[in-house]
């Protein structure tokens, strides 16, 4: 059994929660909290196997409680937003970056056409998420400020420089990482970075803002037909695949998921390949499933530096350890070693001259 604590102030709201879990066999029910505080209690003592969270509560929001309980009791907790606002959706990367590892919509309600399967969605992310194994984070747990020098920036040579993109994919527990990397890059970062996150419909927007906020980097929603600009991130929208064009411009497609997924990883790497072959950085980041990993293979055999997270710094390692499999990264590295590297081969004219 999956013992799930609901942490939820609206009492519509904690009575659908219940409903939507109560219609599963597997799971069974911790307890039910009305505000953060009650929430750091209850994880206490009661030992829950996952925590869905809510941000806005009184007392003690979502943010503030997820910090205190990934402090004192680390359990997995999935953000579940009944509101799409930007500030709900930004205030969810925030506790993201606290130590939550999914943010989701709540099912509207039971009338609603959607409701089945929004509610099946969200117990579908409960039950993966409870099967992550999570740390204890403290104060300083954002990984920030500049890489230290070491293994990985010894196996760099200088030469003439070539990158002139770099594709990123990540699903879960992704945000925290492309936020590490985003921070550890210089400004004056020479060459655009597409995203392609794997995250629930309607919080691209705050996810971009918060992004942007917290790295100081230039995030943007990725728009069709734009020219990406050097020191700028795109990320894919929601239901629309992102891509690049020969010419070098953005593409936005609606052509069918692939992995299910749409906006897919897949999809971003093989375009990249086909329009930058070596002159593209490909990264792999935290995530389920296997999206990306044979384009990611794709994107090395044409030439570029391809990079996967290692296991011991990722959320998930379903993704990047397809990848590795595969034999898809030049390089296996945690977050803090590819924006090393990453900096480096776009900044610096350099090129790896090792293997992983």
């Amino acid at each position: 059994m999956i013992r799930v604590l609901i942490v939820e102030d609206t009492p519509t709201a904690r009575e659908l929660l219940v409903r939507v879990f109560g219609t599963d066999p597997e799971i069974e029910l911790a307890g039910v909290a009305r505000n953060g505080l009650e929430a750091v209690e209850m994880a206490r003592e009661r030992r829950p196997d996952v925590v869905t969270m809510d941000i806005h509560m009184p007392k003690m929001n979502g943010v503030e409680a997820t910090r205190e309980i990934m402090q004192t009791c680390p359990v997995p907790i999935v953000i579940v937003s009944g509101s799409l606002d930007q500030t709900e959706a930004r205030g969810a990367f925030e506790a993201m970056e606290a130590g939550a590892l999914a943010v989701i919509e709540r099912p509207v309600g039971v009338s609603h056409s959607g409701f089945k399967a929004e509610a099946e969605e969200l117990i579908r992310t409960v039950k993966l998420m409870s099967e992550v194994k999570v740390v204890r984070r403290w104060n300083a747990s954002r990984l920030s400020g500049a890489a230290a020098p070491g293994a990985a920036s010894q196996v760099l040579r200088a030469r003439s420089p070539r990158v002139q993109l770099v594709a990123i994919g990540a699903s879960t527990g992704g945000p925290v990482v492309i936020e590490t990397i985003l921070l550890n890059l210089p400004r004056s970062f020479p060459v655009p970075i597409l995203v392609v996150q794997h995250m629930a419909t309607g919080f691209v927007q705050g996810f971009v803002e918060w992004l942007g906020h917290s790295t100081g980097f230039s995030v943007h929603v990725a728009a069709h037909g734009e020219l990406p600009r050097g020191g700028h991130a795109y990320v894919a929208p929601d239901g629309y695949h992102l891509g690049v064009a020969p010419d070098g411009c953005l593409t936005l497609s609606n052509l069918p998921a692939e992995y299910g997924l749409r906006p897919s990883i897949s999809y971003l790497f093989r375009t990249v390949s086909q329009a930058y072959g070596e002159r593209a950085i490909g990264i792999l980041l935290t995530g389920m499933g296997k999206d990306g990993a044979r384009e990611l293979k794709l994107m090395n055999d044409r030439g570029a530096i391809t990079f996967a997270q290692d296991k011991e710094s990722s959320v998930v390692h379903g993704m990047p350890g397809e990848a590795i499999r595969a034999g898809a990264a030049t390089y296996v590295l945690p977050p803090l070693k590819i924006a090393e590297m990453l900096a480096g081969l776009a900044c610096g004219g350099v090129e790896a001259a090792g293997g992983k």
